[in-house]
C-alpha cells in the first residue's frame, strides 16, 4: 500500500517546488499556478436604495477591501485598507437609504450548513476571531468598528439594527455608543427590514425549528406584534411603499406524516399580505401542489418585491424554468413576465418600481445558455429587453441611480470587474478599481467550447471543453465536476469565488498538457426545474453519476486525448462524484483529486435525521438508509483501485471532516494508494488565498505524477 502526506502546511519553497512539478520543470512553460490564481475577484456588490452610490468588495490574492463609487461620475475609491490574506470575509454591504453611510460585516462563514462553536480562524491566529460590524462614512474617514454582530439593516433615519446570538440589537453608526438589545423575542431572529418611515422593523422569528412568524417592532410604542401567526413558516417580509402593509412568503411548518425520502414530493408555498397595524392577513396567491410549484431553490428563492401599481413580483418554476411573475396585491392570476427556456437568477428592482432588472442565461449569442447577461422587464407586461449581450458575462445587477445600473462583468480571459450602464444598456463602461495583476496570464487562456453529449438514460448533458490547440496529441484528459449541486459552470469566469478558482485551475491544466471537460451534470441549475430536481439522484440513487461517466467516455473519444489517461477532480458534491468515479470505474478514471467530498450518504442522512423530531412513524427511513449507502463511494470499495489525493480543511461546516477520515481508513484497509492534504482550521470554501494555492498546486503536482502530464 502506498500512502503519504502532502504536508499540511507547505512552506513557500515547497509551494514553488509543487508549481514547478506541475509544469514538469519546463522553464518555457506559459505560467505557474500562482500566476493563474492571481486574478482579482468581486464577490459582492450593493447599492443605496435612494442615494446615488454603489459599493463592492474586491479581493486580490486573498486581501479583501471595500470600494465605494458615488454619482454622478461613479469613480470608485477604496475605503478600507486591509492588507493581509487573513481569511476574514467581508460580506453584507449595507447602505443607509441615502447612501451616506455604509456598514459591512467582517469575519464568519456565511455559506455554512451549520453553525460552529467559534467563528472561522483559517489563519490559525492565537487571538480568537470575531464576527463584527463596521461602518464607513461619506467623508471618507477610516472605518469604525461598531459591535460584534451580523446581518445589519439601516433605517431611513440612520438607525442600525443587527443580529447577535439570534436577537436584534442596535448601536450608533458612529461607533461611540454602547450596543444594546433593541427588544426581546423568544425566537431566533433574522431577515431584518425597516419600514419606509424608519419607525418599525419587520423581522423573521424562527420558533423551535418547526415554525416561524413575521414580527414587527414599533419604536414608538416599544412593542412587538406578529402577523397572522400560524403553524407555518413565514419568511421574506417586504413593506409596501406606503408602509401600511407587509407581504411575505408562507411555507408549511414541520409536521404531519413523514415525507418519503426516496421519492420527490411537492413543497408548495404561498404569498400573503398583512395589515401592518392590526396583523390581519390574506392569501394573495398559492403555488400549485406540484413539483414545479415547489418553493424555488435558485438565487434569492422567491425574490419577493413590491413594485409600482400595487403589484407583487416573485419568482417561481411553474413552467419548468425559474421565472418572474407579477400579481396584483388584491390577488388574481399572475402574469409571466419572462417567458422562455432560460433561468432568471439575480434580481433587482428599479427606483420607480416599474422595472425588474435581472441576469439570465439567455441572449442572442450562440451558447448563451452557459453565460449570464443583464435584462430588464416592465412589472406589468411580458416584454423583456436585453441590457447587455455578446460573448462576455454579466451578473448581479444593482440600481446605481434613477438612470443607471451597475453589475459585475467578465469574459474568457478578463476577470470579474464592476461596470455601469444606463438602464437601456447604452453608455456601458468599466469602472476603474485597481489594475489586473500583470502576472495573470490572460493572453494564454483558451476559449472554452460548449459541448453536449447523451447520458445512458436519455438526458442531454452540457459541458465546457478546455483544449489548447498546440498540435500535441495523446494528452491526458481531466473531468471536472462542480459542487453544490445547484451550480452551473460557465463559458468564462464565474460569479462565485469557489468556481472562479476552479475556472482558473482548469485554464492552468489546459495550458499544461491536459484536455479538460467540465460537466454540468443533472442536479445543476440553468437547464430547467426538471434537470435541477431529477428522480433518484444523490442519496436516492446517484443517477447523476451516469452523466459524469458519459462525460469521460465523450472525452476518451476526442482525437487528442489518451483514452487510457483520464483523471477527475472536484470539490464538495464534486468531491463526492470524484470518489464515485474512482470507486465504480477505476477502469476509466486513473487518478483523482477529491476536495471535501461526501463519501457515505448514510452518515450524512443520519446527521440530517438527528435534527428532525423523533416519532413512531418511520416512513421509508430504513430503505432510505440502505439506498443512501449504496449510492455512496464507500459502497464500491471492492472495485476502487485508482489513486486519489484527499484534500479538506478540518473546520469544514458544510461536509463533516469525519467523511474524509472514514474514507482514508477504508482506503488503507483495502490497500488503495492515497495521499492527503489536511489544512488546519480551514472551512469548506477555503477563506485564505494561500490555502487555495496550496490545494491547487498539490492537485497539479498529483496529476502530473499520476498521469505523466506536463
Amino acid at each position: 500500500m502506498r500512502t503519504g502526506m502532502i504536508a499540511a502546511a507547505l512552506s513557500a519553497a515547497a509551494l514553488a517546488a509543487i508549481s514547478c512539478a506541475g509544469a514538469m520543470a519546463q522553464e518555457d512553460e506559459s505560467f505557474t499556478m500562482e500566476d493563474a490564481l492571481s486574478y482579482p475577484f468581486i464577490p459582492e456588490i450593493e447599492a443605496a436604495s435612494q442615494g446615488d452610490a454603489i459599493a463592492f468588495v474586491r479581493v486580490v490574492r486573498g486581501v479583501r477591501n471595500v470600494w465605494v463609487a458615488r454619482g454622478p461620475d461613479f469613480r470608485p475609491q477604496q475605503v478600507t485598507q486591509y492588507s493581509d490574506d487573513d481569511g476574514q470575509e467581508i460580506t453584507q454591504l449595507t447602505f443607509s437609504p441615502d447612501g451616506k453611510r455604509l456598514a459591512y460585516v467582517r469575519g464568519g462563514d456565511h455559506d455554512a450548513n451549520w453553525e460552529a462553536k467559534f467563528p472561522p480562524d483559517p489563519n490559525s491566529s492565537s487571538v480568537q476571531p470575531k464576527v463584527t460590524i463596521w461602518a464607513v462614512s461619506e467623508q471618507g474617514r477610516a472605518p469604525v468598528r461598531i459591535a460584534e454582530g451580523d446581518a445589519p439593516a439601516i433605517s431611513v433615519k440612520g438607525m442600525l439594527a443587527y443580529v447577535m446570538d439570534g436577537q436584534v440589537w442596535t448601536a450608533p453608526l458612529s461607533g461611540k455608543g454602547k450596543p444594546s438589545r433593541l427588544f426581546f423575542d423568544r425566537g431566533v431572529d433574522e431577515g431584518l427590514v425597516w419600514s419606509p418611515d424608519g419607525e418599525r422593523l419587520a423581522f423573521v422569528s424562527n420558533r423551535d425549528g418547526d415554525h416561524a412568524f413575521i414580527g414587527v417592532y414599533d419604536l414608538g410604542t416599544k412593542s412587538v406584534s406578529y402577523l397572522a401567526p400560524s403553524t407555518n413558516r413565514d419568511l421574506s417580509p417586504v413593506w409596501s411603499p406606503d408602509g401600511t402593509r407587509i407581504a411575505f412568503v408562507r411555507r408549511p411548518g414541520e409536521g404531519g406524516a413523514p415525507e418519503p425520502i426516496l421519492k420527490q414530493t411537492p413543497h408548495p408555498f404561498s404569498i400573503w399580505i398583512a395589515d401592518a397595524a392590526n396583523g390581519r392577513a390574506k392569501c394573495v396567491w398559492r403555488s400549485p401542489k406540484t413539483l414545479r410549484g415547489s418553493y424555488p431553490q435558485t438565487a434569492g428563492n422567491v425574490n419577493l418585491h413590491w413594485a409600482a401599481g400595487d403589484r407583487l413580483v416573485f419568482l417561481a418554476d411553474l413552467d419548468n424554468w425559474p421565472h418572474l411573475y407579477a400579481i396584483s396585491a388584491n390577488g388574481g392570476q399572475p402574469i409571466l413576465l419572462t417567458p422562455g427556456d432560460y433561468m432568471v437568477e439575480h434580481v433587482a428592482e428599479s427606483r420607480d418600481g416599474r422595472f425588474m432588472i435581472y441576469d439570465a442565461n439567455t441572449g442572442a449569442t450562440k451558447d448563451d445558455d452557459d453565460r449570464r447577461h443583464i435584462f430588464r422587464v416592465p412589472t406589468d407586461a411580458p416584454s423583456p429587453a436585453a441590457v447587455t449581450s455578446g460573448a462576455g458575462l454579466e451578473w448581479s445587477p444593482v440600481v446605481a441611480d434613477a438612470a443607471h445600473i451597475a453589475f459585475i462583468s467578465a469574459g474568457v480571459s478578463a476577470p470579474p470587474s464592476v461596470s455601469i450602464a444606463k438602464i437601456d444598456g447604452s453608455e456601458k463602461r468599466e469602472l476603474e478599481s485597481g489594475d489586473v495583476p500583470p502576472e495573470l496570464p490572460q493572453g494564454a487562456f483558451v476559449e472554452p467550447k460548449s459541448v453536449s453529449f447523451a447520458s445512458p438514460d436519455g438526458w442531454t448533458i452540457h459541458g465546457q471543453l478546455f483544449e489548447k490547440d498546440d498540435g500535441e496529441t495523446n494528452k491526458p484528459g481531466l473531468i471536472f465536476v462542480h459542487g453544490g449541486p445547484p451550480r452551473q459552470m460557465l463559458l468564462g469566469w464565474h460569479y462565485m469565488d469557489y468556481y472562479s478558482n476552479a475556472y482558473a485551475v482548469n485554464q492552468y491544466f489546459a495550458n499544461h498538457g491536459y484536455v479538460v471537460l467540465s460537466v454540468n451534470y443533472r442536479l445543476g441549475i440553468g437547464y430547467g426545474h426538471d434537470f435541477h430536481h431529477p428522480d433518484h439522484a444523490g442519496p436516492a440513487g446517484a443517477a447523476e453519476y451516469q452523466d459524469v461517466l458519459a462525460g469521460a467516455k465523450f472525452l476518451q473519444k476526442l482525437k487528442d486525448v489518451d483514452a487510457g489517461k483520464i483523471g477527475i477532480w472536484g470539490g464538495s458534491y464534486g468531491g463526492y462524484l470524484t470518489a464515485m468515479a474512482l470507486a465504480r470505474n477505476s477502469d476509466i478514471f486513473k487518478a483523482g483529486v477529491d476536495l471535501h467530498g461526501v463519501h457515505d450518504w448514510s452518515l450524512f442522512l443520519e446527521q440530517w435525521l438527528s435534527k428532525r423530531p423523533k416519532r413512531y412513524e418511520k416512513g421509508d427511513i430504513d430503505e432510505a438508509m440502505k439506498v443512501a449507502f449504496q449510492s455512496s463511494p464507500v459502497a464500491s470499495m471492492k472495485s476502487w483501485r485508482s489513486p486519489v489525493l484527499l484534500i479538506q480543511g478540518d473546520d469544514d461546516r458544510n461536509v463533516n471532516f469525519a467523511q474524509t477520515i472514514d474514507l482514508a481508513r477504508r482506503l488503507e484497509e483495502k490497500g488503495v494508494p492515497f495521499e492527503e492534504l489536511v489544512i488546519p482550521n480551514e472551512i469548506h470554501g477555503f477563506l485564505r488565498w494561500r490555502s487555495w494555492l496550496e490545494a491547487d498546486s498539490a492537485a497539479a503536482a498529483y496529476f502530473a505524477k499520476e498521469l505523466s502530464a506536463r
